[in-house]
C-alpha cells in the first residue's frame, strides 16, 4: 500500500463528488461527505460556458492517459485540476505545486527522485485496475 493518503476513484464517485461540490457552494459554511485527496484515471474535466457565458458548466470526459486530481481534504472545498501523468497528479497532491512551480524546499525533481517507490506502487494498483477480469465484462454489458 502507497504511503501518499490518495485513492484512485471511479468515474461514477467523480461525477457524485462534483455534484455534491456544486450542490454546497449554496452553503456559507460546506460541509463534503467524503473530503480525501483522490486520482481519476483516464478522465479530463471539461468547462463550457452556457446561458450567454455566464453559468459554467463542468464535465467529466473519457480520455486515455489523461487524469483528474481531485482535493477535498479540508472537507470544505473540492480543487481539482487535469494533469497528463499520474506522477505530476501525486505531485500536486502531495505539495500543492504544480510542476512548473518552484519552492524553496522542493520541487519536482527532487520530489520524483525521493518517492520513486511510492509512485511505481501507485502505478501498480493502477495496472491491476486496469487488467481486471471483471472491468471488461461490465464495459462490454454496458
Amino acid at each position: 500500500m502507497p504511503k501518499f493518503d490518495i485513492t484512485l476513484i471511479s468515474p461514477e464517485r467523480a461525477k457524485a463528488m462534483l455534484t455534491e461540490y456544486k450542490e454546497q457552494r449554496k452553503n456559507s459554511v460546506p460541509h463534503l461527505e467524503h473530503p480525501g485527496r483522490y486520482i481519476l484515471p483516464d478522465y479530463k474535466l471539461t468547462r463550457r460556458r452556457a446561458a450567454f457565458k455566464i453559468v459554467k458548466h463542468t464535465f467529466l470526459t473519457p480520455h486515455y492517459k489523461s487524469y483528474v486530481a481531485m482535493d477535498s481534504d479540508n472537507g470544505h472545498t473540492l480543487w481539482f485540476h487535469n494533469f497528463g501523468s499520474l506522477t505530476e497528479a501525486l505531485f500536486w497532491l502531495e505539495t500543492g505545486l504544480k510542476m512548473s512551480d518552484t519552492d524553496s524546499h522542493s520541487n519536482y525533481k527532487e520530489w520524483m527522485v525521493k518517492h520513486t517507490a511510492e509512485i511505481e506502487t501507485f502505478k501498480d494498483l493502477l495496472r491491476e485496475r486496469k487488467h481486471k477480469p471483471g472491468a471488461k465484462a461490465k464495459k462490454k454489458a454496458k
